[in-house]
């Protein structure tokens, strides 16, 4: 089986709703993953858009997720702690900040990337940005699945 990623909040290449962003709620969407390998001892999620100005900006990233979870509930920060950890943001910030591409600049892809890791724990500092748990995490990869959503303003 293939490891595979979903969210009820958007189909797959389809708009992200403005709940999941920052003019709406700014709350992360629910995602659910199967077909995780048997080597999986731990997830890492990051999401991020190759389309902003200055290059890729990353707007999550979640790791140390323990390897019997199958998912993150929307807004999962405020739904309680699961053993996991969120990092820096390219806003500055710990936790999820939505899109929120410059107006008028167009359409903006949206990568959520799950990672199933063959280490429970990523060794990373107090205060890891998004890059830093994503560049962990690939060296630690046993198998990645993502799912694109769009947004403009």
């Amino acid at each position: 089986m293939t490891l595979k990623l979903t969210t009820t909040a958007f189909p797959g290449g389809g708009k992200i709703p403005r709940r999941f962003s920052c003019d709406g709620a700014n709350v992360s969407p629910p995602l659910s993953w199967s077909g995780a390998p048997p080597a999986a001892r731990s997830f890492a999620i990051v999401c991020s858009d190759p389309d902003a100005p200055g290059g890729t900006f990353y707007h999550w990233a979640v790791f140390d997720v323990p390897a019997d979870s199958a998912g993150l509930p929307e807004d999962c920060a405020k739904a309680g702690a699961g053993g996991w950890h969120e990092a820096l943001n390219d806003f500055g910030k710990k936790g999820y900040g939505g899109p929120c591409p410059p107006r008028g600049h167009g359409d903006h892809h949206y990568h959520f990337r799950v990672y199933a890791l063959d280490t429970e724990r990523l060794p990373l500092g107090q205060r890891p940005s998004c890059r830093d748990v994503e560049r962990a995490a690939r060296g630690h990869l046993v198998a990645e699945a993502e799912v694109v959503g769009v947004y403009a303003r």
